[in-house]
C-alpha cells in the first residue's frame, strides 16, 4: 500500500453509531422495567456518557476514524499548525524555509477567503492544507447539528478547494470536538481526520516555556505535532522556533506524511 492510502482513513459507515444509541435505550427501558427506576436511571447515565464522551477526547474513534500518528515515519514528525491564515503567517512560513520543514496549514474557510495571498503562499512554498471548519465556532462545534455541521465542513472545502486548485484531504475538528454529524461530512467531501500525539496548550494564554515544556517530551518519531498561528498572546512564533530547534537536536525533520498536491502548485501571485 501507498502511504496515501495507509494514512486515508474516510469514514466508510457515518452512522453506524445509531443502532448502538437505538440499542442501549432500548436496554436502559428494560433494566428500568424490570429492575426499577433507580436502576435504570443509572444506565440511563452510563448510556449517555457513553455517546457524550467521545466528542471532547481528540484521538477518540467512536464516530469517526483519526490519526493520531504516523506510522513507518522514519526519523520524521507531522508538524500541524491550526487556526490561519493570519498576520502571522508569513513569517511562519519564513520560519520554516530556514529549518526546511514542511507543515500542513489546517485553515478556517472564512480566514482563508479573508487572506487569499496567504493560502497560495502556503502551497507554493511546499506545505499543505487542511480543513479547519469555515467559521471556527470553538464554544459550540461540538453541539451542531447535522445541516450547520455540513455547512462548516463543507464551505471550508469549497474556499480551499476555489483558492489552492485542489480539495484538501485533511481535516480536523475545532478544538479536537467531534460530535455524531463529522462522519457523514467527511465522508461526503473524501476527508480523513486528523488529531494529534503531541500538544503544548498553545493556542490559549500561555507562555512558551511552559508549552515547550509540555510538548518536547512528546517529540518522537511518527509523532504529529499540535501548533496554532495567530493567537492573541503572541507567542505562537517563539513555539514553533523552539520546537524546531528541538527537532534539529533531535536528528528529527518535519516532513509531510504523503506529498502535498499538486505536483506543480499554483505560483503566488
Amino acid at each position: 500500500m501507498t502511504p496515501a492510502e495507509t494514512l486515508h482513513r474516510i469514514p466508510a459507515h457515518p452512522w453506524r453509531w445509531v443502532p448502538w444509541l437505538v440499542l442501549s435505550q432500548l436496554a436502559v427501558l428494560a433494566v428500568g422495567w424490570q429492575l426499577g427506576w433507580a436502576w435504570g436511571l443509572g444506565c440511563m447515565v452510563i448510556s449517555h456518557a457513553t455517546f457524550l464522551v467521545p466528542v471532547f477526547l481528540p484521538n477518540a474513534r467512536f464516530y469517526a476514524p483519526v490519526l493520531s500518528r504516523v506510522d513507518d515515519a522514519g526519523n520524521s514528525v507531522w508538524l500541524t499548525i491550526d487556526d490561519g491564515p493570519s498576520a502571522e503567517t508569513p513569517a511562519v512560513l519564513d520560519l520554516l524555509d530556514r529549518y526546511q520543514a514542511r507543515a500542513t496549514f489546517f485553515l478556517v474557510g472564512e480566514r482563508a477567503l479573508e487572506h487569499p495571498e496567504q493560502v497560495r503562499q502556503i502551497i507554493a512554498r511546499g506545505h499543505d492544507i487542511g480543513n479547519h471548519s469555515h467559521s471556527h465556532p470553538q464554544t459550540r462545534f461540538w453541539r451542531l447539528g447535522p445541516a450547520t455541521m455540513s455547512a462548516e465542513i463543507g464551505q471550508c472545502q469549497q474556499a480551499l478547494t476555489a483558492l489552492a486548485g485542489y480539495p484538501p484531504r485533511w481535516y480536523r475538528s475545532v478544538v479536537g470536538m467531534t460530535n455524531p454529524f463529522v462522519a457523514a461530512a467527511l465522508k461526503r467531501h473524501g476527508l480523513t481526520r486528523v488529531g494529534w500525539s503531541a500538544r503544548g496548550f498553545d493556542g490559549v494564554n500561555c507562555s512558551p516555556e511552559d508549552v515547550l515544556q509540555r510538548l518536547l517530551p512528546r517529540l518522537r518519531p511518527g509523532a504529529i505535532v499540535l501548533l496554532h498561528e495567530g493567537a492573541a498572546h503572541g507567542h505562537n512564533l517563539a513555539i514553533i522556533e523552539g520546537v524546531l530547534q528541538a527537532l534539529d537536536q533531535r536528528g528529527l525533520r518535519a516532513a509531510l506524511p504523503v506529498p502535498a498536491q499538486p505536483a506543480n502548485p499554483p505560483s503566488a501571485r
